[in-house]
């Protein structure tokens, strides 16, 4: 009966929300009519594959009970890094992006160092990487953009078919993450510490180390977001995917994860990254400026936080 019930609240959120995207899409086609476009279709999943991806680590995080703050400066610095690297030292393209992808595992790692070992809240430790990181991104950069990269690195952000290659790196990220969370050690211990910390202690799981590896894969995320978005730009800036947090975290509770812990899915995660997207997307469409678009996306994390709340709040009543 347990598991029918959870099937149940399970299977109604995801209606919900795919029928909240599918409204959403309805209404944005009635307002713009380039909206269902083939093209305007594919450039939104463009659009989206970036943050996706840094939802990826954010689901992760947010289902350990956590937060990360400083997705935004870690893209920022690891771009950085690897434009630096190829236009500035000579260092090859492919050497480059792994250097740049340790380099965001490093600075995660240093997020759970300081969580797990330090014991520092989550909200300290990462609003604290943000300053840090975005400080150090303007440092090395000297506040100025780095720009004209290879060729090849380029590329990346280019089409296979009609296809764009972010969105198959982003569809590939889903795949693989969702296959860590749903059948692995590492996915099972993180719903067990974001559900109950002390007693994944009690049963011995080592909790201070999945936390650093729960914060490493969010750093991992943040370097491949940082490589598409580089490379669409063909420059790296020390103010790139500034509020990228935002859209993330929106993105994460849209698609149903409980900001309580040890409660989500991917599949939520990549319905309300699209959910995102389309908002982004539409409002662009209709020249809606900039202020007004992060107060919609703002009131829609409150809405979507006190819908989790309320849920809660009634399941611990029964």
């Amino acid at each position: 009966m347990l598991l029918k019930a959870g099937f149940s609240r399970g299977t109604m959120s995801d209606i919900g929300i795919i029928a909240a995207l599918v409204v959403l899409c309805i209404i944005m086609a009635i307002l713009s009519p380039t909206f269902l476009t083939v093209t305007n279709l594919l450039n939104i999943l463009q659009q989206i594959s970036i943050i996706s991806i840094i939802a990826v680590g954010m689901t992760f995080v947010i289902i350990l009970g956590g937060i990360d703050l400083s997705v935004g400066s870690l893209v920022a610095l690891t771009g950085l890094v690897m434009a630096g690297l190829m236009k500035n030292e000579g260092v090859s393209v492919w050497l480059s992006i792994i250097i740049g992808l340790l380099c965001g595992c490093l600075l995660g790692l240093i997020n759970g160092f300081n969580v797990a070992q330090i014991k520092l809240p989550p909200f300290i430790a990462t609003l604290g990487m943000m300053s840090l990181a975005r400080g150090a991104a303007f440092t090395i950069s000297g506040g100025q953009p780095i720009y004209t990269l290879p060729k090849p690195f380029l590329e990346i952000s280019g089409k296979i078919g009609i296809v764009p290659i972010p969105a198959i790196i982003m569809i590939l990220v889903f795949l693989i993450a969702g296959y860590v969370l749903k059948y692995t050690k590492l996915g099972r211990y993180t719903y067990a510490i974001g559900g109950n910390e002390t007693a994944s202690i009690l049963s011995g799981i080592n909790v201070k180390l999945y936390k650093m590896i729960v914060y490493t894969i969010s750093g991992l995320c943040c370097a491949i977001s940082s490589v598409l978005l580089t490379a669409k730009l063909d420059s790296a800036v020390p103010v790139a995917a500034d509020g990228y947090e935002l859209d993330a975290i929106a993105a994460v509770v849209i698609g149903g994860t409980s900001m309580m812990g040890g409660e989500g899915k991917l599949l939520g995660t990549f319905i309300g990254a699209l959910i995102i997207g389309v908002v982004n997307n539409g409002l662009n469409l209709l020249t809606v400026p900039q202020g007004p678009q992060r107060m919609v996306k703002g009131a829609i994390i409150i809405i979507a936080v006190a819908i989790d709340v309320i849920r809660k709040t009634r399941q611990s009543e029964k």
